[in-house]
């Protein structure tokens, strides 16, 4: 199941995801200090291509919480709300909702990257 989830998500619009993720990463690394922050968009890219059978678990510490908040400033914000609104439009339909609830995890994660961990679920 979790196999046709992800070709479904890929072919209806996961690249189109993925590649907002990508975009952003290649605007953080233009400069040096943004380095970082723009690795963690190329991560994010990935989940994007494939979110089914993946779980993202939340933690962190200072350093976290305030690369966060400049992430949601200056990237995050319109990501998350771009996401969640595709997530609300998903569930509009029975069939859709296993697609909404998977664009509210990366809405989710928009808000909060900095200290989450991406993890298989078996």
């Amino acid at each position: 199941m979790r196999l046709l989830g992800n070709l479904l998500w890929f072919l209806l619009g996961g690249w189109l995801s993925a590649l907002g993720w990508a975009a952003a990463g290649v605007l953080w690394c233009i400069t040096v200090i943004g380095i970082p922050v723009g690795l963690q968009c190329f991560k994010f890219a990935s989940l994007s291509l494939f979110p089914f059978g993946k779980e993202v678990l939340y933690g962190g510490g200072a350093p976290s919480l305030l690369l966060n908040i400049i992430w949601l400033i200056v990237t995050g914000l319109p990501m998350a709300v771009a996401h969640a609104a595709w997530g609300c439009l998903l569930c509009i339909t029975i069939i859709g909702i296993p697609f909404g609830l998977q664009y509210f995890k990366i809405a989710r994660l928009a808000l909060f990257p900095f200290g989450s961990r991406i993890v298989e679920v078996l």
